[in-house]
């Protein structure tokens, strides 16, 4: 995704292995789907990866100096395409867990509603 207009994905890594089953979806993801997604994403640094004895997994590195992981063990090409397309999109901020359900810049003097009736 674009921040200001500028993409916040600069670096994919592709990391699989040529002899394990878990990488035969990204095995043959790289040779029907990346030249194309490649291709689609120019401003993208994409580089693969041979590493052996490990699951195959995605790395997005971006330009907050986040990284995330994804780990494509057993997926179908389309699946891989979906994961590789989701870390283009994002924004590489960290995930932040709100604590309560309503969030507000001005809670109400009152209390939240409910469906719950007090008497």
């Amino acid at each position: 995704m674009a921040l200001r207009g500028v993409w916040q994905l600069k670096k994919m890594v592709v990391s699989y292995s040529d002899w394990g089953g878990s990488s035969r979806g990204i095995r043959s993801f790289m040779e029907s789907y990346l030249p194309a997604f490649k291709e689609k994403n120019p401003q993208l640094e994409v580089v693969t990866e041979h590493i052996r004895g490990q699951h195959p997994h995605l790395k997005g590195l971006y330009n907050n100096q986040n990284e995330r992981v994804v780990c494509v063990k057993n997926m179908d090409p389309e699946e891989i395409l979906q994961c590789a397309t989701r870390l283009r999109n994002s924004l590489g901020r960290k995930v932040v867990k709100l604590r309560t359900r309503h969030v507000t810049k001005h809670p109400s003097v009152q209390g939240t509603w409910t469906t719950d009736i007090k008497f």
